[in-house]
């Protein structure tokens, strides 16, 4: 198994070395092969998902798994096109390499460049989504990195016939850019390959997150948990407000942008809390609330835990505070760092929880549900990260490049800048785009 697995990466080491010069035409090309594959192959998708569906729903009955992660699973015609548009969507966003960064005269005829290119071999691990499977392979094709993809074991049927769709479809791009592993035992095998792969990208708890960052050396962007709360301060718009409230439940309570926790202020608490109590009843949302919300709703008791949890059902913790400063105070206690909103018209109120706040994403009178990297604008993403170092939030193309410094001189040496009577440096800034030898042409 090891053996294999090693086989995989270093067969995608060499992938990643030709793929990061292919012409961005090629890939996007490749990009709109794979949208029309998921379209063309439809029929044996949605077989091999509906055989994971059947064995999740029998797991489900006997209390194994949740319905958050059977309905996570399920994919249909619509969730298909979604996929495959989602795809053409990448392959719509502006190339993210070879963008010169940053570009600096050092001295007459030397000038230094920084250049965005890819990181090389990205390993991903992903949880029940098989549509997770797409993107990621989407956005590191765009991206000009090599990718193995590990998704869960209730997807394996699924996943394996949408990665042999990707494949199939981009017969053009170097082989072995995209690898499939599905054993615990390869992923193990993956951990120790840090001299062989640049980045791993796991998707799920954070205990899980922890057991990847525990048992490897290689570098980890990790997507966790998210603990999400919408805080309604005394200056909301109510019917607003409520509206929100709502759609950051209700409209998909499986996902990580999906609000846990309600904060209300104390000074609004009665005339706001029972007509969103009601829509989350008719919605089926199953409430919890501290002492003080219970003094105005009849909702079950909130315990600690309660504020910790990701449902990712219809499920929902509420809690009455102060002002801004307990709203800020218990999300930056109990919150996971990835997105929390705040309805007010107060524009002091609202800088207040937007700057006090520490997670990748902050909103302003808007639903938790636009952290997304499709709604972002950034086509799709790997995940969402909420750490703060290289790429935080949803993690689109910028976030699978590095950078990388090119020196075009004409026979400049170290010496001429040192000893006695050192020439000076320029350290000038200015707008150019790097290209091999372009002092040569002028």
């Amino acid at each position: 198994m090891t053996d294999a697995t090693e086989r995989q990466v270093e067969q995608a080491q060499s992938a990643a070395l030709r793929l990061a010069n292919v012409d961005a035409a090629e890939r996007d090309a490749a990009l709109e092969a794979i949208a029309d594959a998921v379209r063309e192959n439809s029929e044996a998708i949605l077989a091999a998902n509906a055989e994971d569906v059947a064995a999740a729903e029998e797991l489900l009955a006997e209390g194994e798994y949740t319905q958050a992660l059977v309905d996570r699973l399920k994919l249909d015609e619509g969730k298909l096109e979604s996929i495959a548009e989602m795809v053409e969507s990448v392959a719509g966003q502006t190339d993210p390499l070879g963008e010169t960064l940053a570009a600096r005269e050092l001295d007459e005829d030397l000038e230094l460049y920084k250049v965005a290119v890819p990181i090389g071999v990205v390993g991903t691990i992903f949880e029940s989504r098989p549509d997770a499977l797409v993107q990621i392979a989407a956005l590191a094709l765009k991206s000009g990195n090599a990718v193995i993809l590990k998704g869960g074991s209730e997807a394996s049927e699924s996943n394996r016939v949408l990665y042999e769709t990707i494949v199939e479809a981009t017969d053009a791009m170097p082989d072995g850019w995209a690898q499939h592993i599905e054993a615990h035992a390869e992923v193990d095998a993956l951990l120790g390959m840090d001299d062989k792969v640049d980045l791993l990208m796991p998707r799920g708890s954070s205990e899980f997150v922890s057991y990847i960052q525990d048992n490897t050396q290689i570098p980890v962007l990790g997507h966790t948990e998210g603990v999400c709360h919408v805080y309604v301060d005394e200056a909301a718009d109510l019917e607003m407000a409520e509206d929100v409230a709502v759609d950051a439940k209700v409209q998909y309570p499986a996902v990580c942008n999906a609000v846990e926790t309600l904060l209300v202020d104390d000074d609004v608490a009665e005339q706001f809390l029972p007509g969103v109590v009601e829509r989350y009843r008719e919605a089926g949302v199953e409430l919890r609330g501290d002492a003080a919300t219970r003094e105005v709703v009849d909702v079950d008791p909130a315990t600690d835990d309660d504020w910790h949890a990701e449902y990712g059902d219809l499920e929902l913790s509420i809690k009455v505070v102060e002002d801004v400063y307990e709203a800020v105070e218990h999300v930056n206690a109990f919150g996971s760092k990835h997105t929390e909103s705040i309805l007010t018209e107060d524009a002091d109120a609202a800088e207040t929880f937007m700057t006090g706040i520490d997670a990748a994403s902050v909103f302003h009178n808007a639903s938790t549900r636009f952290a997304d990297g499709y709604r972002y604008g950034l086509g799709a993403e790997v995940g969402i990260s909420t750490g703060k170092i290289h790429a935080r939030g949803p993690v689109g193309l910028d976030g699978l490049t590095t950078y990388k410094y090119y020196l075009e001189g004409d026979g400049q040496l170290v010496a001429t800048y040192a000893g006695e009577d050192p020439r000076p440096f320029t350290h000038r800034e200015f707008d150019g785009d790097w290209h091999p030898g372009h002092l040569a042409d002028e």
